[in-house]
């Protein structure tokens, strides 16, 4: 385990953690959605922090990692919508179809994004709907739970899906840095103290 990898890994879990906040509130944490829908867009982001803006970025996946790996504060459904992601990205890998349909459809949001802005309703609306045409073809499905009256409501349901694409899009970082799923078993420990020091390196450059 590397640092690199943490923070692909934190991507996942942030994705998660978003989705789950959406799923179960109909908000939040707006920062870290924006850094998760950005990283959609950067494919070729000069480092692995870069993806995500800076560490600072993927601030809230790092804690929800923390929090997974050390038994006290775990989030079953986060933990749960991870691992899928993580299977659902290896079963993505063998449809290069849907990798050419994902690419071509994240290339035309970048036009949207220029002209509304990133987290503008037309955008996550955009990426909902490419989920939707391609993720959710695969199994494993990522199953979400949480509140009805959320999940019956569009604008939050595309929220969902764009927040689990952006999951997907550092799954597939994770393993190309040499990420698997085995690793989370054997390695928690040290992913919890790599990201741990990663929060505290995000928290003195930001003077806090």
């Amino acid at each position: 385990m590397n640092e690199e990898r943490v923070l692909a890994l934190a991507g996942v879990f942030q994705g998660a953690a978003l989705a789950q906040q959406l799923a179960s509130d109909g908000r939040c944490d707006e920062a870290a959605m924006e850094a998760s829908l950005a990283s959609v867009f950067r494919i070729d982001a000069d480092s692995v922090a870069g993806v995500y803006g800076n560490v600072t970025g993927v601030r809230k996946g790092l804690r929800s990692l923390v929090g997974q790996f050390e038994d006290q504060t775990r989030d079953v459904a986060v933990m749960r919508m991870a691992i899928t992601v993580l299977r659902l990205e290896r079963s993505l890998s063998r449809h290069r179809a849907l990798l050419d349909k994902l690419h071509e459809g994240i290339v035309g949001a970048q036009r949207q994004v220029e002209h509304f802005g990133l987290t503008h309703p037309n955008v996550t609306a955009r990426l909902a709907e490419l989920y939707s045409s391609t993720l959710s073809t695969l199994k494993p499905r990522i199953m979400v739970t949480g509140t009805p009256a959320q999940l019956q409501q569009k604008v939050v349901v595309d929220r969902v899906r764009a927040a689990l694409l952006a999951a997907v899009r550092s799954a597939v970082l994770w393993h190309q840095l040499g990420g698997r799923q085995w690793q989370l078993l054997i390695y928690r420990k040290q992913c919890s103290m790599l990201a741990r020091g990663l929060l505290t390196g995000a928290t003195l450059d930001d003077g806090g």
